[in-house]
């Protein structure tokens, strides 16, 4: 269960209805807020209204759209992602992004009611550390073209020097949570092999941590940059093997020889956003 907050009613504008933005969306039309939702595909319009007061059809290059989008908004969070998630390529990741942020830090130099922005990045940028410690004050991996896009976004938005706007970046460990069990994600690789040496630190939060603690941002408007990942540290070759385990399951084997399926090698520090206040939900819970 996600934690229960004081009730103040705002005008929300989500910007990317996936899986976390939904999430969002039912959260806090329960909690009684306005929502406005965004998606760029109109067969998701029908499903968004039972979540949101508002869905607009929208794609982030749009500058007149964007600008509409938060007039009036009291809160706007950036939940975008690039159709085709891994397959997509570097460019696709710019051409998502990029835009996006860009012309949100423009619309909001109009944007008076605005008092908080949060925008939702990934824990993937800190790239591979060879399993060592990173805070949020680590440098970013900017030799990964992708990484590298994920810190521009980052950086436009830290610098859109609008004071009367407080911008939060969350980056995010691996999201799971339902309907992305990570029992279900893991177990249908039992007895496959899977490339790297399975030595990646494993990062992960659940999605309801991600509703609480956005929720906690806007409550208390923060901004900076935050790390948000539950507390366990575990290798992929050892999460694989546990989950593998409780299941009966045949383990995963691992091929050294080639490059891992994940980037991030890194033990992610939480400390920032716990000694603000928050208190994980899931701290060491994975299925």
């Amino acid at each position: 269960m996600v934690a229960n907050f004081s009730r103040v009613f705002d005008k929300v504008a989500i910007i990317g209805c996936g899986y976390v933005g939904t999430a969002l969306a039912r959260y806090w039309q329960k909690k009684g807020h306005l929502v406005t939702a965004t998606t760029t595909r109109q067969e998701r319009v029908a499903k968004l209204e039972e979540v949101a007061a508002q869905v607009v059809v929208m794609k982030g290059h749009d500058a007149k759209a964007v600008q509409s989008i938060i007039q009036n908004q009291d809160t706007v969070l950036i939940s975008v992602a690039p159709v085709g998630d891994r397959q997509v390529d570097a460019k696709g990741y710019e051409e998502t992004y990029l835009p996006t942020v860009r012309n949100l830090v423009a619309a909001l130099r109009d944007a008076s009611t605005v008092k908080q922005l949060i925008y939702l990045s990934s824990c993937a940028i800190y790239g591979d550390k060879n399993g060592k410690w990173v805070d949020e004050a680590s440098p970013a991996d900017t030799n990964s073209e992708y990484n590298k896009v994920l810190y521009e976004a980052e950086q436009v938005l830290l610098h859109s020097a609008i004071k009367a706007i407080k911008v939060c970046i969350l980056r995010l460990g691996g999201i799971y949570g339902p309907g992305r069990e990570l029992t279900k994600r893991i177990g249908r690789f039992a007895g496959e092999t899977l490339p790297g040496s399975g030595e990646n630190i494993a990062c992960w939060i659940h999605l309801d941590d991600i509703i609480a603690a956005v929720e906690f941002v806007r409550q208390n408007r923060l901004d900076g940059i935050y790390n948000l990942v539950n507390d366990l540290h575990r290798t992929n070759r050892d999460l694989f093997d546990h989950i593998c385990d409780r299941q009966g399951l045949p383990r995963v084997s691992w091929d050294a020889t080639k490059p891992s399926f994940s980037s991030l090698n890194a033990c992610v520090d939480n400390q920032k956003i716990k000694a603000a206040g928050y208190k994980l939900i899931y701290p060491d819970t994975i299925v």
